[in-house]
């Protein structure tokens, strides 16, 4: 990419043949690199997710029920809690009429109304911990994305929860 920018500097005409085609490769894997990077936080979220439930797994446990699916989801969407208890410490303490960690605290409500709302309605998507062959994966996995694909992750919904 760097050797097609400095071809697209040296060219004399703007609107050359050749000084299309070059902004044409440069713009294209330009966007190729754009998707690679979206495609990376989408693994590097569901990762994290993962990541959060298979901490939360009793030693003992074979496989998860009804109620303790949605104990732990419900857990999972409480997990912010203390931060923002945290913040609004923070901002009640001072002079202060702005908030000190708005950005933060903004990002965190934010995702807490999604993720509420996609509980509530069409289901939150995690590993499936009421197969056992699942459960088994959850507990071998190492924390690479790369074996992401290996999980059969399931929407599950309040209403089929309860």
């Amino acid at each position: 990419m760097g050797n097609l920018k400095k071809n697209l500097e040296k060219l004399k005409h703007p609107n050359s043949r050749k000084t299309m085609t070059l902004a044409k490769k440069l713009k294209k894997s330009e966007k190729k690199d754009q998707s690679k990077l979206g495609t990376h936080i989408k693994q590097n979220l569901i990762g994290e997710k993962i990541m959060w439930f298979k901490e939360r797994i009793p030693e003992e446990c074979e496989v998860f029920d009804k109620e303790q699916t949605l104990k732990l989801i419900e857990s999972y969407l409480s997990r912010f809690d203390e931060e923002l208890e945290q913040i609004a410490l923070k901002n009640s303490i001072g002079q202060r009429k702005n908030r000190q960690h708005a950005s933060r605290e903004d990002v965190i409500n934010m995702t807490r109304k999604k993720e509420q709302d996609e509980f509530e309605t069409c289901g939150i998507e995690i590993p499936d911990l009421m197969d056992p062959q699942q459960m088994n994966v959850v507990r071998n996995w190492n924390g690479e994305l790369r074996f992401l694909h290996h999980f059969k992750l399931k929407r599950f919904t309040k209403k089929n929860l309860m």
